[in-house]
C-alpha cells in the first residue's frame, strides 16, 4: 500500500488539498470563539483583534524567510513540520490558556505555533502542486485554492453542529479534534511522492521593481484585497452574535459559513468569465460590491439584511486576490519570483491590518463592530482608486508608444 502511494501523484494532490483545509482551520476556528474568549477570559475586543494580527503577522514573516531555508531543508520535512506545528497550536489553544495564570499569553503562544505552520503551508502547497506531473495543472491549481473556501465552510458547519450538540463550553475538546486533521496529513506527507520545481529564469530585481510606480500601486491593491477579505471574515461570527443578537448557531451559519461559500463560488465564476471580461472590470465590480456589502453590514437596521451583506461580501472579495496577481502579470511581465513574494507579503499585511482596524475602531466606540466594519470601507475604496490609477497608467503608456 505504501509503495503504491509513493508512486501516485494523485495522493500528493490530495495531501495538498488537505493542507489548505488545515490552513482554513488555523485561520478560521479561533474567530468562532472570539466572544467566548471575551466572556471566559475577560479579554477585550481590541486585544482579541491583536491575536488576528499575530496570526497573519507570523505567517507574513514565515513567507519572507522561508525562501532562504525551504530548499536546504527539503519540501517533505517542511510540510510535515508545518502540519505538526499547526496541530501543536490547536492543542495548545485547548490547554495553555487554562494552565497559565494569564490566559492571553497562552492564546498568543498557541496562535504563534499554528501561524508558523500556516505560513509554511502557504509557501509550499502551491509549488508542490505545480511540480506534480499532471496534465491539467490549471484545473488542479484552481481546485487547490477553492479548498481553502470549502475548508472554511467545513470548519464553520461542523463546529456549529458540535457547539449545538455539546455546548460552546466544550470548545477545548473541539480544538483537539480539529488537530487530528493536520496530524493525519503529516503522516500522509511522509509517504506521498514530492517533486520540486525546476529553477526559474531570473526575473526583475527588487530594486528594478521598486522603481516602477505601477508596482507600488499593485502592492496597495494586494494590501487592500487581503484587508477587504479578512476585515469581515475574521469578525463575521462575533458580529452576528453580538451586534445582531442572533443565536451563535444561526450567526455562524449565516455569517462566516455563507461568506466562505460565496467566496468559493466567486472564484469559480470569475475564472469562467476571465476571458470575456477584463481584469480591471472584474476587480472594479468586485470592489464596488464590497462597498455595498460593507454598508449593508454596518448600517442596516435589519439583521437579515446585515447577514446578507456578509454573504455578499464573500462573493465580492473572492476574485480580488487572484485577480490582482493576474493583473500584475499583465502590468509587469517577467516580474519573477521576487515580485510575487512581495505581493504575498503585501496580501498578508492586509490580512493582518484589516481585522486589526475593525477591532481597534470597535474598541474605541464601545466594542461596536458595526462602526469598526464601517471604518474598513477605506480598503475597497482604495482598491477602486488603485485599479483606476493602474488603468490610467496603461492608457498613458499606450499613448506614449503611439507617439
Amino acid at each position: 500500500m505504501t509503495t503504491k502511494i509513493r508512486q501516485n501523484y494523485k495522493h500528493t494532490l490530495n495531501a495538498c488539498y488537505i493542507g489548505y483545509i488545515t490552513q482554513a482551520i488555523v485561520n478560521n476556528f479561533a474567530p468562532l470563539l472570539f466572544l467566548t474568549f471575551q466572556r471566559s477570559f475577560g479579554i477585550s475586543l481590541a486585544k482579541i483583534s491583536f491575536l488576528v494580527t499575530i496570526n497573519f503577522g507570523v505567517q507574513l514573516l514565515v513567507d519572507f524567510f522561508a525562501a532562504h531555508f525551504v530548499d536546504r531543508i527539503g519540501y517533505r520535512i517542511c510540510m510535515v513540520g508545518a502540519h505538526l506545528l499547526a496541530a501543536a497550536g490547536l492543542i495548545g489553544m485547548a490547554f495553555l490558556p487554562r494552565l497559565m495564570s494569564d490566559s492571553y499569553p497562552g492564546l498568543m503562544a498557541s496562535i504563534i505555533l499554528y501561524a508558523i505552520g500556516g505560513g509554511l503551508l502557504e509557501v509550499l502547497v502551491s509549488p508542490i502542486v505545480e511540480a506534480c506531473p499532471t496534465e491539467k495543472k490549471e484545473a488542479a491549481m484552481s481546485l487547490l485554492h477553492s479548498f481553502y473556501c470549502w475548508g472554511h465552510m467545513g470548519v464553520v458547519i461542523l463546529s456549529t453542529a458540535f457547539f449545538f450538540v455539546f455546548g460552546i463550553d466544550k470548545w477545548q475538546l473541539l480544538a483537539v479534534i480539529w488537530a487530528a486533521v493536520p496530524l493525519a496529513n503529516a503522516l500522509y506527507f511522509m509517504v506521498v511522492p514530492i517533486r520540486t520545481l525546476a529553477e526559474e529564469e531570473e526575473g526583475l530585481s527588487i530594486r528594478t521593481l521598486s522603481g516602477r510606480t505601477v508596482f507600488w500601486i499593485l502592492m496597495v491593491l494586494m494590501i487592500c484585497a487581503g484587508a477587504s477579505e479578512q476585515a469581515v471574515s475574521q469578525w463575521a461570527s462575533a458580529f452576528a452574535e453580538s451586534a445582531l443578537h442572533v443565536s451563535k448557531s444561526i450567526g455562524d451559519l449565516a455569517g462566516p459559513c455563507a461568506f466562505a461559500f460565496f467566496m468559493g463560488t466567486s472564484r469559480v465564476v470569475s475564472a469562467k468569465f476571465s476571458e470575456k471580461l477584463s481584469l480591471e472590470k472584474i476587480m472594479l465590480g468586485s470592489a464596488g460590491l464590497c462597498v455595498v456589502s460593507y454598508l449593508m453590514i454596518s448600517l442596516s437596521p435589519w439583521p437579515v439584511l446585515s447577514l446578507a451583506g456578509c454573504a455578499l461580501c464573500g462573493f465580492a472579495v473572492g476574485a480580488l486576490w487572484p485577480s490582482t496577481f493576474s493583473l500584475a502579470m499583465k502590468k509587469i511581465p517577467g516580474g519573477g519570483t521576487a515580485m510575487f513574494a512581495l505581493f504575498a507579503l503585501a496580501g498578508d499585511i492586509g490580512c493582518a491590518g484589516g481585522p486589526l482596524l475593525v477591532g481597534r475602531i470597535s474598541g474605541i466606540f464601545g466594542d461596536d463592530l458595526r462602526t469598526g466594519i464601517l471604518a474598513a470601507l477605506v480598503f475597497p475604496i482604495l482598491l477602486i482608486l488603485g485599479v483606476l490609477a493602474s488603468g490610467k497608467m496603461r492608457e498613458e503608456a499606450n499613448v506614449a508608444l503611439r507617439n
